[in-house]
């Protein structure tokens, strides 16, 4: 599989390269930019695709708790299942970020497949923190 199963694909956010053409990229960031994506999309948000993305949009105003980080987990785990087929999930963790109370921070860990090379993306996904004595 390796290189030509990755293969290369336009930049994201579109963008032109120094000679003035599309800016394309491949491999390992061609796969990470796609996975970015899908985790920015939410369902419905592109009109010839309407079930692309993830479902995590859907959770921007749930609490920061464990049963939102819970469903997180399960949302990023079955949209890169569905959407990225070049890639194995091997994990998806989400914890609250140290600094700031309305930040959870979903960690997955996944290898491209065919290759044997642990990968890990960071990325930020903001909530409504939890309020003292509240619901």
């Amino acid at each position: 599989m390796g290189a030509q199963f990755v293969g290369a694909g336009w930049a994201f956010p579109a963008r032109t390269d120094s000679s003035g053409g599309i800016a394309l990229v491949r491999r390992e960031r061609e796969v990470e930019e796609a996975i970015r994506l899908i985790l920015a999309t939410a369902p419905g948000e592109r009109p010839m695709r309407p079930d692309f993305g993830c479902a995590i949009h859907d959770l921007v105003f749930a609490p920061a708790n464990e049963a939102t980080a819970g469903r997180i987990r399960y949302e990023v785990r079955a949209s890169l299942d569905r959407w990225e087929p070049r890639i194995d999930v091997v994990d998806v963790l989400v914890e609250p970020a140290e600094d700031d109370d309305a930040v959870l921070v979903i960690e997955i860990r996944y290898v491209i497949s065919g290759t044997n090379n642990p990968r890990n993306l960071v990325f930020p996904f903001y909530v409504i923190p939890a309020v003292e004595g509240g619901s």
